[in-house]
């Protein structure tokens, strides 16, 4: 292979994203992240990229209301499905009830970890009410699985917050699952 073929550009990809309720058609490289996606072409900078690596969830979205790491994934993936950002979450100027409930419980003190964490508590609520268990989960075989402190926390384990906000947090997660919290 020539040299000049070895350092050019890669190919740009069309992509649609459908991100919260909008299409947008996308021209990117194909090993353009989601979060880079979202962050430089949508200008939608609520998701933070924190370590790149997967490890601190400060990039956490929702697709098709599972819960994923945006700077592990591909942006053309996703194409076709339904791509909800911590920007999509409030309706007529109204918070969603999970951001409401951070805000009342103080589950924040510089933000930059917040819309993350918001995003991964939604999908984990949903994972929950799936039936879907956790590590901690007693009995897999369970037809219910209880709400409890250990399972919010082992749920919420890939979300970290440097500010040590995990008590607010956690509050705020409870009285948000007990009403209805779908994006």
């Amino acid at each position: 292979m020539p040299q000049a073929e070895l350092l050019s550009p890669a190919s740009k990809s069309l992509v649609r994203l459908r991100v919260n309720g909008t299409d947008y058609p996308l021209e990117f490289e194909p090993r353009t992240s989601l979060l880079d996606a979202l962050r430089e072409h949508l200008g939608l900078t609520g998701s933070k990229k924190g370590c790149n690596q997967g490890a601190c969830g400060a990039c956490t979205v929702l697709v098709d209301g599972e819960r994923i790491l945006s700077c592990l994934s591909l942006a053309v993936q996703y194409e076709g499905r339904e791509i909800t950002t911590i920007e999509g979450l409030a309706r007529d100027g109204e918070l969603h009830p999970l951001q409401a409930a951070f805000v009342e419980h103080d589950g924040f003190q510089c933000g930059y970890c917040t819309p993350g964490q918001i995003c991964s508590a939604l999908g984990m609520l949903h994972e929950f009410r799936d039936g879907l268990p956790s590590a901690v989960t007693p009995d897999m075989a369970a037809h219910a699985i209880e709400f409890s402190e250990a399972e919010i926390k082992e749920r919420m384990s890939g979300n970290l917050c440097r500010c040590g906000a995990y008590n607010g947090i956690y509050e705020a997660i409870r009285e948000a699952a007990g009403s209805e919290v779908a994006p």
